[in-house]
């Protein structure tokens, strides 16, 4: 049996940032080797590479400060002064990726990014990596980038556009906007950024299995099967481990090297010197043939997943050590002495004036003042600027485009008879696409077939394919394809089939759309209009999958504005709102159409044709929040309802004054998230008696949003009823009416009060 070589007492330190730091000093001053004779700066560093000696010596000071940044996070975090220790070493290799790229090509990145954007902060003169990195990690209301809000890899300047990248959920959005870079060519659209860039999209090889990236992978792999051009570059930095899960051997060269129309390279991120070719050949693909592009890029994870990570309590010293010796500032260090571009010395003097330059902006960025009231934090969350939207949703003056789309003046939608929500919702959409030449509507059937409701029947015809197009039955990256679009400018309308669908995507509206404004500080904006076929009350169709009457998943959303028509001219003005809310303010906007409702021409009795409405004059908008009052006179009992329950109300409100001979006024919520408080509590103040009407679920519903305000202005002693759905799903058929709410339901609940 042969010995076991003892580890050196250095090498068990539980500091395992301490233990890599003398690693590197210890390997430079140890170092033995024949020394080349030094290159000229425009040489390769070492024979057959292609890495210049001058991309090197650049390539290897970005690596120093991703690592001295490192280093200094997790000294400092034990003293309050920076807060956030998931580090970039092992990683730093993906500097190569930022210079080989342009600081115009958008990047989506991987939160182990400190090289890359090192290196990026190269490509524009007078920017500092170090110090706008310091005040991001101190949590500065100073930082370039969130102003504080949260340790985010991003730049406006340098197209790095911020995003947490925890679960992979930026790689549809990723894969949104490269092919946004050549559908603005499609539609004549000015990009903010050149006609032939690429989009970088990086993660880690945990990540390359989540849900969220492999609809990516999928969709990218389709767009090259159709032909159509989506110039991504995936990164795939691969350290072998996800947190303490190891990923098997050989497992992403498996699972990726055949992929059909996803092109796979491979490059050593560990060796500058040998890697650099390999990224250029990965690069130089992407951008000559705007196909989607794997770059599997060999790293390593050292010092642990983040400073709360002891990773000696789940691994051996002995496969730390393995494992610490693949550190790539070492194989650095090596290139720069081996090549005889730097002395021993003038490493070490380089590696020791980094750390002082990061402990330095550190120190300084913990003085700089940091986010301290609510006002300041949510201030980029939901911008919202009136009197501007409101004169862009009044903005009529697209006249010719209509006559030409509509056909004369006498076919205009406003000169024709009362119609019903469909219809109407469908000459708002011909209507807004006349005047936003930047706008994209798209879904699964939302082309030739119009939906399937006809809902955009139409519309494709009127403004062809490169404006409205189907897509992969895949909600994720629908709403992934709409922020790409939103990123270059574009406005788009993408469309969920169902509510019920939505609860597949829902991550690319909660963390991704609708944080995008809140991680930026205002900087960067995907406006989108989300429309949704919505809620129950389906006849002959339905089952829980086309009845969902739960919209609380949205209502929780940060920022996201929602809104619920319930007759056809206010589902005009509501889009016409929502959509200058999106072009002026950024907003991410999620527009519920009530499907029940699409249809539906008679209010009390078959034939009366009473909701059936007029179509509003194009410079009409809807107030964002207001509601809308039937019988604003009357004080007996007031509802407050909104989609299928205002038609519901109105039918109960007559039952009501023959019954009870009380006059009924009855409140359209329209708007469901925020809610309009001070419109609630007026009425609640006016009126003797509340009713709250509630298609939704009992649990977490519209309702109790409305009881809440109702309390909290002080009119909660009143007589209250809430009229509200079972906490289930819906069943099929007829036994759907059992769960929902009817009109009966809403008679009853006034003889209660009583």
């Amino acid at each position: 049996m042969s010995a076991v070589t003892p580890i050196p007492a250095r090498h068990k330190d539980v500091n395992r940032a301490k233990v890599c730091d003398d690693n590197f000093i210890e390997f430079v001053r140890n170092w033995q080797g024949d020394v080349l004779p030094k290159p000229t700066p425009d040489e390769p560093i070492l024979d057959g590479s292609a890495c210049s000696a001058r991309d090197f010596d650049e390539l290897f000071r970005s690596q120093l400060i991703s690592r001295h940044l490192d280093l200094m996070a997790r000294v400092l975090r034990v003293q309050q002064k920076v807060f956030y220790t998931i580090g970039s070493s092992g990683h730093e290799g993906n500097a190569m990726v930022a210079r080989l790229t342009r600081h115009t090509d958008p990047a989506f990145l991987h939160y182990r990014s400190g090289g890359f954007m090192a290196e990026r902060f190269r490509k524009l003169p007078g920017m500092d990596p170090i110090m706008d990195s310091a005040l991001s990690f101190a949590a500065s209301k100073e930082d370039p980038i969130s102003g504080g809000r949260h340790k985010v890899w991003g730049s406006k300047p340098l197209w790095v556009l911020p995003q947490t990248s925890t679960i992979a959920s930026h790689l549809p959005k990723a894969l949104g906007t490269a092919i946004a870079v050549e559908q603005a060519k499609r539609i004549g659209h000015a990009s903010p950024i050149p006609d032939d860039s690429i989009v970088i999209c990086s993660f880690g090889d945990a990540s390359s299995n989540h849900a969220s990236a492999q609809t990516a992978f999928n969709t990218a792999q389709w767009t090259a099967y159709q032909k159509l051009p989506a110039p991504v570059l995936y990164v795939c930095e691969d350290n072998g481990i996800g947190i303490s899960v190891k990923t098997p051997t050989g497992w992403v060269n498996n699972a990726f090297r055949h992929r059909d129309g996803l092109d796979y390279f491979y490059a050593d991120g560990l060796d500058i010197a040998e890697g650099y070719g390999q990224v250029q050949a990965a690069v130089e693909h992407c951008r000559r043939t705007r196909r989607p592009t794997f770059l599997h890029l060999r790293t390593t994870r050292i010092m642990g997943h983040a400073g709360t990570d002891f990773e000696i309590e789940w691994r051996s010293f002995e496969e730390l050590m393995a494992v610490e010796a693949t550190d790539p500032l070492l194989r650095s260090a090596e290139i720069a002495l081996q090549s005889g571009w730097m002395s021993k010395q003038a490493v070490l003097d380089l590696y020791e004036a980094t750390r002082a330059k990061c402990f330095a902006a550190a120190e300084e960025a913990d003085k700089r003042p940091k986010l301290e009231t609510l006002e300041e934090v949510i201030a980029p969350l939901a911008p919202y600027t009136p009197d501007a939207v409101r004169a862009e949703a009044r903005r009529a003056d697209y006249a010719e485009r209509r006559l030409a789309v509509f056909g004369s003046e006498q076919k205009l939608p406003e000169k024709q008879p009362p119609r019903h929500l469909a219809i109407q919702i469908n000459n708002a959409l011909h209507d807004l696409f006349c005047k936003y030449p930047e706008s994209l509507l798209f879904g699964e059937d939302v082309a030739q077939k119009g939906g399937v409701y006809t809902v955009t029947k139409g519309l494709q015809k009127a403004f062809k394919g490169a404006r409205v197009f189907n897509t992969l039955l895949d909600e994720t990256m629908i709403l992934g394809l709409a922020q790409g679009f939103a990123n270059l400018g574009m406005l788009p309308l993408p469309e969920i089939q169902y509510l019920a669908y939505f609860h597949n995507a829902c991550d690319q509206i909660r963390g991704e759309a609708c944080s995008l404004q809140f991680f930026s500080n205002g900087q960067y904006r995907n406006p989108m209009v989300m429309r949704v076929a919505s809620l129950g009350y389906q006849r002959g169709f339905g089952g829980h999958f086309h009845n969902d009457n739960s919209i609380t998943a949205l209502r929780d959303i940060p920022g996201l504005l929602v809104g619920c028509p319930s007759r056809g001219d206010d589902a005009v003005t509501m889009l016409r709102s929502m959509m200058a809310l999106a072009k002026v303010d950024g907003r991410v906007c999620a527009y519920l159409e009530p499907i029940a409702l699409y249809m539906t021409k008679d209010l009390y009795e078959a034939g009366d044709g009473l909701w059936q409405t007029a179509y509003p004059e194009p410079s009409e908008a809807m107030e964002i929040g207001a509601e809308r009052v039937y019988f604003p006179e009357n004080s007996d009992v007031v509802v407050f309802t909104f989609g299928n329950g205002v038609p519901m109300s109105l039918r109960a409100a007559r039952q009501i004054e023959q019954t009870l001979n009380w006059k009924v006024r009855v409140v359209d919520l329209r708007w469901l998230q925020p809610l309009n408080a001070d419109a609630i509590a007026k009425h609640a103040g006016e009126c003797k008696r509340i009713l709250v009407v509630d298609e939704g679920r009992r649990s977490a519903g519209v309702g109790e949003g409305v009881i809440t305000a109702i309390v909290e202005s002080g009119h909660g002693a009143k007589p209250l009823r809430r009229v509200v759905g079972a906490d289930t799903y819906t069943p099929l058929a007829g036994a759907a009416f059992a769960v929902i709410p009817a009109d009966a339901d809403i008679v009853s609940a006034a003889i209660e009060l009583v």
